[in-house]
């Protein structure tokens, strides 16, 4: 998701400086080529040696100190994709504002071109100061991206807005930056999750979903510049940050919801695990076992979302998923025919790479010119990159 791409992190001196080594660590986890920048403060919080160890780069910190072992800062100047400072105190913040370049962090901005983005931690009065205030505003005038404060307990014990904000925040942030926003302009449908149909009030009938893969591809879908709705059944998943999201419970309910939204939308990716029964009576008490030694539920037919939406196609583009338990290629290209699709993503569910639940997938897409592409195992944000970036191939045809 970062592959290739080089970040550059500054870290001032901010009781939160420990976060920057879980923030370092998800740019590694992800691909990025991270090198770092501490001010003097911060090595008082963290020690250089830490992010030398984890990044396999020297920790640039001296102006005058000899690092020709390493890549000059003038290269990474050029080099970096972006420069993340987290956290970022009052007094860098001041400094980027005025244009003081008196230590490395300060002269590098002065230096580099590439994108920042900064995420303040600080006293809860230091932050609401009118002159932090006038120097965050400049710097946003000048296209600088701010993740935070956040609110909650701070360092003199007050519970008030300064902490830095949560490291998924700040690095769903880079992503978002780093993206290419092949999307933008189009509003986007995604559906994930389970459905839960109801027998009586204790009782339903449900798949093991986890909505995983729909919630992936709303956050890809979203950080390529579009508009997203994400209409989920019940599932124990923080929504993606910036994406509408729609919560329902049955099938009817997602059908009520997609058939809403479908209308206004360029794109649909029906990646839920919508039921395809439910009850045929739901009794609304408890059923009693009444001394029974077996019981019979009736079950009728779930509306079929895809095929209904699907009659009225447009020029939308309409990808399904297709989890099969045997003869995978041939089910998946009867649904892709029959429901109209531009393309279909097959797994198989018996694999246990690719069950229900986990955070990987090996699929087969389909397009509907028949064309078979097999991906290995990968996670399920990488497979939601990989949809994306089919749809916006697509889009650019």
């Amino acid at each position: 998701m970062l592959n290739g791409k080089k970040i550059v992190l500054g870290v001032t001196g901010s009781i939160a400086a420990y976060k920057s080594v879980l923030l370092l660590r998800e740019f590694i986890k992800a691909g990025a080529d991270v090198h770092v920048i501490m001010t003097r403060s911060a090595k008082e919080f963290v020690t250089p040696l830490t992010f030398k160890t984890l990044t396999g780069h020297h920790v640039l910190d001296d102006m005058f100190a000899d690092n020709s072992t390493d890549i000059s800062h003038i290269k990474l100047e050029d080099d970096a994709d972006i420069f993340v400072v987290a956290p970022a105190t009052s007094n860098v913040i001041g400094k980027f504002a005025s244009g003081v370049a008196d230590d490395f962090i300060s002269t590098f901005y002065l230096a580099t071109t590439a994108p920042l983005l900064i995420a303040p931690a600080m006293n809860c009065n230091m932050y609401r100061h009118s002159a932090v205030q006038e120097n965050i505003a400049r710097l946003k005038e000048r296209g600088v991206v701010f993740v935070g404060p956040a609110s909650g307990e701070l360092a003199c014990k007050k519970e008030d807005i300064g902490r830095l904000s949560n490291v998924g925040d700040i690095f769903e942030a880079v992503c978002d930056i780093l993206t290419k926003k092949t999307l933008t302009g189009k509003k986007v449908l995604v559906t994930a999750g389970p459905t839960v149909e109801d027998i009586d009030p204790v009782r339903f009938i449900s798949n093991r979903s986890s909505g995983k893969m729909g919630f992936s591809v709303a956050k890809i879908a979203k950080r390529s510049g579009a508009e997203v709705t994400l209409v989920s059944g019940p599932v124990e998943l923080k929504p993606p940050k910036g994406v509408n999201t729609v919560n329902v419970r049955s099938a009817e309910g997602m059908f009520g919801a997609v058939t809403e939204h479908y209308q206004k939308c360029d794109i649909l990716i029906m990646a839920a695990a919508c039921a395809d029964f439910t009850a045929e009576i739901y009794s609304a008490q408890k059923i009693k076992k009444k001394g029974a030694q077996n019981a019979t539920i009736a079950l009728k037919r779930t509306v079929d979302i895809l095929s209904e939406v699907t009659k009225e196609k447009g020029d939308r583009i309409v990808v399904g998923f297709a989890a099969e338990s045997e003869n995978l290629t041939d089910n998946a290209l009867k649904k892709l025919r029959d429901k109209n699709l531009d393309f279909i993503v097959a797994n198989n569910i018996t694999d246990a790479r690719a069950g229900f639940g986990g955070d990987t997938n090996v699929v087969t897409i389909i397009d509907n010119n028949n064309r078979l592409v097999h991906h290995d195992i990968m996670t399920k944000d990488e497979l939601a990159e990989e949809i994306i970036r089919k749809i916006g191939q697509m889009l650019e045809q």
